[in-house]
């Protein structure tokens, strides 16, 4: 979302949103003045509050109330005013912001959470499942949200044979066959080749087929999740030509006939997030514990795709932030997740949902910390 607020906007922006978090009460500028150091009146406070509601960026519950942030200002707080965005900035939005920012950073956070986990989780004596139910309470009792860790990814095709044919002057497909004897084809555009060195169709042909054999005989029985993340140049020089729509056209193969299946999704911290006022609502909290207990195919499809993501450290985290999320039980929510790999796979995701009033600096550490953390358990185990 592309808002331009000023230095004053934004850091009355960040102010009603720290103490709006802290307290779960519309915030007024009185507050603000009194436990924020902004430097400006209390009728300056309130003339730039009305701007950012104006701006759909707070709103006022009740006529007299104050303000409370919208999901768009939550959005535009976690893009542009928390410490992880400041690295983008330009220097003089930096200091004047970070002089309002706690003294501790996500980063320090970050490395106080992958402390507690190395602490108290030992990946060497404890089964996959045991590492994950313990990795999930502690990312519960953290960030104080609902934790969600999916079980890994354990099975996927392997290739039996693979077959690259040229349909007409310029087009080649490659057609799969896995070790289920599942087929499955992919048509693609050869590079354009130089007049001087053209040849004819058979020649192609007969290229075509020594690649194939090649290719056989290189990667015949490796799952087609390796195979989109193989090290082409280490593969013989002569088929460098051959190299880069081999390697998009397996990758793309391998995102489109198998997607990674649902697993298990281990929930905990249920107990500790209804305990907050959004949650007072009785029949709210049934269709949560519905999603949680009886959907979980369709939260799994939410937490563990990767859009657009934002680094933070070496995991990349995903916010979605009240309507952002495309599930009705939860568009009142923030869903923070990650995912961690096996080497460069993804192989299953950690995340929290809570509130949309949270505390996101917290949150984000904290899931990127046990997504990496969980990333390198992973390593151990070889499911």
């Amino acid at each position: 979302m592309e808002v331009q607020l000023t230095n004053r906007q934004q850091h009355i922006l960040w102010a009603t949103v720290r103490h709006y978090i802290a307290t779960a009460e519309p915030v007024g500028s009185k507050a603000l003045v009194e436990e924020y150091d902004l430097g400006v009146s209390s009728a300056t406070i309130r003339n730039v509050m009305g701007v950012l509601e104006k701006s759909g960026l707070l709103y006022q519950p009740h006529a007299s109330a104050g303000r409370v942030p919208s999901d768009s200002g939550y959005r535009i707080y976690v893009d542009q005013l928390i410490t992880p965005s400041l690295r983008s900035r330009s220097v003089s939005q930096t200091d004047a912001l970070a002089s309002l920012l706690p003294q501790s950073s996500t980063e320090t956070l970050g490395r106080e959470v992958e402390m507690a986990l190395q602490k108290r989780l030992q990946w060497e004596d404890w089964s996959l499942e045991t590492l994950l139910q313990g990795a999930a309470q502690i990312l519960a009792t953290l960030s104080g949200c609902i934790s969600l860790i999916t079980m890994p990814q354990t099975t996927t095709a392997l290739l039996r044979h693979l077959q690259l044919v040229q349909i007409e002057a310029g087009r080649i497909m490659l057609i799969v066959v896995t070790d289920s004897y599942e087929t499955h084809s992919k048509l693609m555009d050869l590079s354009p080749i130089p007049e001087e060195t053209q040849r004819d169709s058979e020649v192609i042909d007969r290229e075509l087929q020594i690649v194939s054999n090649f290719l056989n005989t290189h990667l015949r029985g490796r799952s087609l999740l390796e195979l989109a993340n193989l090290n082409w140049s280490e593969l013989d020089q002569e088929f460098q030509r051959y190299g880069e729509f081999l390697k998009h056209s397996v990758a793309e193969l391998t995102r489109r006939t198998h997607a990674p299946t649902a697993t298990q999704i281990m929930v905990r911290g249920v107990s500790e997030v209804l305990r907050q006022p959004e949650f007072s609502q009785l029949q709210q909290v049934q269709t949560i514990i519905h999603l949680l207990e009886e959907e979980q195919d369709q939260l799994w499809r939410l937490i563990f795709e990767e859009p657009e993501l934002e680094d933070v450290g070496k995991s990349k985290v995903t916010v979605r932030i009240g309507a952002e999320n495309l599930l009705e039980p939860i568009r009142t929510c923030t869903l923070i997740s990650s995912t961690y790999r096996r080497g460069s796979i993804p192989v299953g995701s950690v995340g929290v949902l809570g509130p949309t009033r949270l505390d996101y600096e917290n949150a984000i550490a904290i899931v990127a910390s046990a997504a990496d953390y969980l990333s390198e358990a992973f390593s151990y185990f070889n499911p």
